[in-house]
């Protein structure tokens, strides 16, 4: 286990500001001690809190050119067939997974290969699972094309927790399945978008594990 770089900063910044409150509440409430200590236990939970959004557990992961591997911890909350406009302008079946603010916030490719599209959304901040949250929050896309062959789109989508989207990626740049992509802050949401024949290996309300879980196979 270790401290996402994304979180070392808002971390540093917090433990400051929360050991600034607790010498500024001892120093003016000296004769409170209960309260006082109240005060610390709060501010240490506080600070627990966050720093979990922040943790990047090692993984286990494996490679292999059709597989698609869940992009981000979470539970899955959509499989359906829809018609996704932004890119493929056409019907492809999709997965989506919910991060809860205690489920890791790193998000990775679910597959190898080269990325052909790439675009950052600034958007609104509803509710995860909003329908209109995937087409109106804030958001990046990114489509790769699979070692396999077939063109795979996943997106990052913020919630109403998160502020800011992080991402490691541009078009043109090759990516390995499993390594980060980006990161969520305190949220929420990805959604991968594969061809109509690809093959669901997970179920709606599963728990999966971000580079961990195999959630569909291509056909090749």
């Amino acid at each position: 286990m270790k401290i996402h770089k994304e979180g070392r900063r808002i971390l540093f910044v917090t433990l400051l500001i929360l050991l600034a409150l607790n010498l500024l509440m001892f120093y003016f409430n000296k004769g409170n001690v209960l309260v006082n200590r109240l005060f610390a236990g709060a501010t240490v939970i506080i600070f627990l809190l966050i720093l979990q959004f922040f943790r990047s557990p090692f993984r286990h992961m494996f490679t292999h050119e059709d597989l698609l591997l869940a992009p981000a911890d979470g539970k899955v909350v959509v499989i359906e067939n829809v018609f996704e406009p932004e890119y493929f302008e056409d019907e492809r079946k999709q997965i989506s997974i919910f991060m809860s603010p205690i489920n890791v916030h790193v998000t990775r490719n679910p597959i190898s290969g080269l990325v052909k599209y790439f675009k950052y959304h600034p958007g609104n901040y509803l509710v995860a699972w909003h329908p209109k949250s995937s087409t109106q929050n804030e958001r990046t896309t990114v489509v790769v094309e699979s070692d396999a062959g077939p063109l795979v789109l996943f997106r990052q989508i913020a919630g109403a927790m998160a502020r800011r989207i992080v991402w490691y990626v541009n078009e043109g740049d090759e990516v390995s399945q499993g390594e980060e992509f980006g990161f969520i802050k305190f949220g929420s949401r990805v959604d991968v978008f594969v061809p109509l024949d690809a093959e669901v290996k997970v179920e709606l309300g599963q728990k999966v594990k971000g580079g961990e879980t195999v959630i569909c196979q291509l056909k090749v």
